[in-house]
């Protein structure tokens, strides 16, 4: 899919360049382009360290380095209540064009299974930037070498007794779990442990306090590259595109899907911007060409491929239908899972 950009294009035909002149002075001055004229504040629904925050802090280096706003661009996690604090945040900022939110699926999750007063629709839609992967990690010293292996560890041994370590609680990790014990293990469960973010959930895999974990990509190749953690299968219906070595002998594209290893289970979670309600299409405008001018750049293209990121991205009403859908699907996934909130 490609980046709709909202920019209209005008052709005008003169009979004669006298015409030309007269038209030029008899229309009104065209008013300059939005620009923000005070710092703009990116807010991150969810704790130092994980997939968002590494993007958004990522972002922020590629604007300055490149001077893509006579504006900073100031970064501030709210993560509290599942990151209802952020999102409240920017719901409570109507009109503000200087105040953007980086998304993730908490954008569905949090409001479904907290009963928190907010919908995504409480904010204005500006670009799907990336679509981030999951995959099912285990410490490096362990023996499962396939996600089969692990699968059948986990059947043979007592319910409960193997520990699944995530993001928080009734979201996308926990989601992913609840699959895996309704399609896979055949009656047995997780102890689901939920900690505040990817990278603090990274590092109790490294020190085996669980015995698996399913994050992003980004949130974990750091510990892959240094041999702590072994990558089992990847929640996508087809094998990542990126093929150089990651580490000395393997690619994101030698890491088989689940599917591939008799786990069908399948997960990609939005990366997306959203500003406050109320701005303009002109304000809107201006934070779409921002964001298509750092996805332009070469440390971008680079950011995607460190982080195996599926790189479909949209902005406009195809954006909008595409939220929609998630919705949807997010209320289905988390139904099944009794995530939903009851009140």
């Amino acid at each position: 899919m490609t980046r709709q950009k909202s920019r209209a294009s005008w052709a005008l035909g003169l009979a004669a360049g006298a015409l030309a002149s007269a038209a030029a002075f008899a229309a009104p001055a065209l008013a300059a382009d939005w620009q923000p004229t005070r710092p703009v504040t990116f807010v991150i629904p969810a704790g130092t360290g994980g997939g968002a925050d590494q993007m958004a802090r990522f972002i922020q280096g590629v604007v300055s380095k490149h001077n893509l706003m006579s504006q900073p661009l100031i970064v501030v996690n709210k993560s509290g209540g599942a990151g209802a604090e952020g999102f409240l945040d920017v719901k409570g900022s109507k009109g503000d064009p200087h105040k953007i939110i980086i998304t993730l699926s908490n954008l569905f999750t949090t409001p479904m299974a907290t009963g928190v007063p907010f919908n995504w629709k409480d904010l204005t839609p500006v670009e799907m930037l990336a679509l981030d992967q999951f995959i099912l990690w285990v410490n490096a010293s362990k023996p499962y070498k396939t996600a089969k292996d692990y699968i059948e560890a986990i059947k043979a041994a007592p319910d409960k007794q193997f520990k699944m370590g995530g993001t928080g609680s009734k979201q996308e990790d926990q989601i992913i779990t609840a699959a895996l014990e309704q399609r896979v293990l055949g009656g047995k469960h997780f102890t689901y442990v939920p900690f505040a973010g990817g990278g603090a959930v990274a590092v109790q895999l490294v020190g085996d306090h669980v015995d698996s974990t399913v994050n992003n990509p980004i949130e974990a190749v750091a510990q892959w590259r240094a041999g702590s953690l072994r990558p089992l299968c990847l929640f996508d219906a087809k094998r990542s595109i990126y093929t150089a070595k990651v580490t000395a002998d393997m690619s994101w594209a030698d890491i088989p899907t689940c599917k591939e290893s008799g786990v069908d289970v399948e997960y990609q979670m939005l990366r997306g911007i959203f500003m406050s309600p109320g701005v303009t299409p002109e304000q809107v405008k201006f934070y779409v060409d921002l964001f298509g001018k750092v996805m332009a750049t070469d440390d971008w293209k680079k950011f995607m491929e460190d982080g195996a990121f599926n790189q479909t991205h949209m902005s406009g009403d195809q954006y909008k239908k595409w939220v929609e859908d998630a919705e949807k699907l997010h209320h289905e996934l988390m139904d099944k899972a009794g995530f939903l909130h009851k009140g």
